[in-house]
């Protein structure tokens, strides 16, 4: 079954609905998303986006705050351009019916001045000043709630939930004469299609091609990803023929929620930025012991803090404690955390929440230009997909929903330039229609489960927060033997969701640690014991891989 359409989206987090409501003024958009269309990281997104509001704030301020959190790996050129058109994307969201929290004394004034509302802003760790936009604890649901109703209303956008992307279809400028010259060598065609429904895989066909399939967090064994997040964009870029970068910096957030009952559920880092304290089983504030700034330092500090914490008492976790605070306060701040720890007998008004780090965000990715432009003609990639530059070795807190809108926007510019000269199909080799020649229902499910659990577990266990080359070479092994399971399964049966996601986890996996093997020193979110260090003379580099 083809399915022609002129923008293909494979992902609906905000990232990919921001760009699908741009493009629908130049075309028909197609949404494809492996599951509903509200299962995304950015649903789950609690704190907010990073950007300049404050009186004291300033967009400097925030630059610097950014490199700094970055570790000498950001691209200034780009971070720059995020934070200084971060403003003008909170005023289109506002614009769409998002509501963010403005201070109390706002809503007291005269409604019919035309001016920008005054935002509650809060503050997280790395940040500088207040800047964290929010509404409530639930900003990305927030944000996707409104996109995702615009979405639907909208008659040129069509949304296929229930289908997983499989690979990408490229060609080669080089396959058929009279083409125009163009300085890349592959374009991109569209993409295979599974419908998990009915079990029948699509070809979908578009001169031009997004991947915003969000993180890959779900490679590793402890994760504050929802289960859609392995990787699948990163992997299919791969596979193309895309460069990808720097895919040793994978953040671990510090605060996940330790229960027996939680799955994937985040304290967010709002907490801290509102003064809440990590504290030992004894009672005891460490943090002060890593970090000048102590519960409000970056991210990677205190997760490799509370990681060495774990390793001295051995205990599985530490706490998170804000009930000094007025408990009208908390439960005003963090409505839904308070709701859900309440669910699990926490009472975080009266006692410390128990949390340990867990896989957050990938910092690396498909790596694109300023407009989202990868190096295959007619594929972009945005959000936690791609490697931008802004990140950097680390990424500081609440700036991805911004990196997101923003070259979601600056995507959207380039591409309705590009759709003026769409590719010409019909002097194009026609895609092939997906090809089961030869394969077999499934009869060993349990290859599948098997190996998932595995690469999850040795991720965890030897590419987590702190690493080593023993570590390293022992995953670098064990990712080869299941690589060359999972190829031989792969040939010999009928695809499936399950299987996709296999596929997609190893290659991140692999990724992962040829790219951490290769950085012989320590910055940002990768921590190497044996090379303890920051290395400016021979490392200040990005971590390159294409395949070859």
């Amino acid at each position: 079954m083809e399915i022609k359409t002129d923008f293909l989206i494979i992902g609906s987090g905000v990232a990919g609905l921001t760009f699908a409501i741009k493009m629908a003024e130049f075309g028909r958009v197609a949404i494809v998303t492996k599951k509903g269309v509200m299962d995304s990281n950015t649903s789950l997104a609690q704190g907010g986006i990073a950007s300049v509001f404050g009186k004291l704030d300033s967009f400097d301020l925030h630059i610097q705050d950014t490199l700094a959190s970055g570790d000498g790996l950001c691209n200034r050129e780009v971070v720059e351009m995020v934070v200084k058109n971060g403003p003008d994307r909170i005023r289109e969201l506002i614009d769409f019916g998002v509501h963010f929290n403005i201070r109390e004394e706002e809503r007291l004034k005269d409604k019919s001045q035309n001016k920008d509302p005054e935002l509650d802003l809060g503050r997280e760790g790395g940040h500088s000043q207040k800047r964290i936009v929010h509404a409530q604890d639930m900003t990305g649901r927030e944000i996707a709630t409104v996109l995702v109703k615009h979405v639907k209303n909208h008659e040129r956008i069509t949304l296929y939930e229930n289908h997983i992307a499989i690979d990408l279809i490229t060609c080669s400028t080089r396959m058929k004469r009279g083409l125009v010259a163009t300085t890349h060598e592959d374009y991109c065609l569209g993409a295979y299609i599974l419908d998990t429904q009915t079990n029948v895989v699509k070809t979908f066909c578009a001169p031009i091609t997004l991947l915003s399939t969000g993180g890959a967090g779900k490679v590793y064994l402890y994760t504050s990803n929802p289960d859609v997040a392995t990787g699948d964009g990163i992997a299919m870029g791969y596979r193309a023929g895309a460069t990808v970068a720097n895919l040793e910096f994978v953040q671990f957030h510090p605060t996940c929620l330790y229960h027996p009952e939680a799955k994937n559920f985040l304290i967010s880092e709002a907490v801290r930025g509102e003064g809440g304290t990590l504290i030992d089983s004894g009672g005891n504030r460490f943090m002060e012991k890593y970090d000048p700034q102590k519960d409000l330092a970056c991210r990677d500090v205190v997760a490799r803090a509370i990681d060495s914490e774990l390793k001295k008492s051995g205990d599985d976790f530490v706490f998170l404690d804000i009930s000094h605070k007025k408990p009208e306060f908390v439960k005003d701040r963090f409505p839904n955390l308070y709701k859900k720890c309440l669910a699990f007998g926490i009472d975080m008004t009266q006692e410390p929440i128990p949390v340990v780090p867990a896989a957050h965000y990938m910092c690396g990715g498909v790596v694109t230009d300023m407009f989202g432009r990868t190096g295959i003609r007619g594929l972009y990639a945005v959000g936690e997909t791609a490697c931008t530059g802004l990140h950097g070795a680390n990424r500081l807190a609440s700036n991805s929903l911004i990196e997101a809108l923003v070259y979601a926007h600056t995507a959207s510019k380039q591409a309705a330039e590009d759709i003026k000269a769409p590719l010409n199909f019909e002097s194009m080799p026609i895609p092939p229609l997906w090809d089961e020649a030869g394969t077999t229902d499934s009869d060993e499910a349990i290859m599948v489960s098997h190996n998932w659990d595995e690469i999850r577990r040795f991720m965890w266990n030897y590419v987590g927060i702190v690493r080593s080359n023993k570590r390293l070479d022992r995953a670098k092994r064990r990712i080869e033997n299941i690589q060359n399971e999972i190829q031989e399964y792969y040939r010999g049966f009928k695809i499936s969701s399950d299987l996709i996601e296999l596929r997609n986890i190893a290659t991140v996996a692999e990724l992962i640690i040829r790219c951490a093997r290769h950085r012989k020193e320590s910055r940002g979110l990768h921590f190497n014991i044996e090379y303890p260090y920051r290395d400016d003379k021979r490392w200040k580099k990005d971590t390159i891989v294409r395949r070859s």
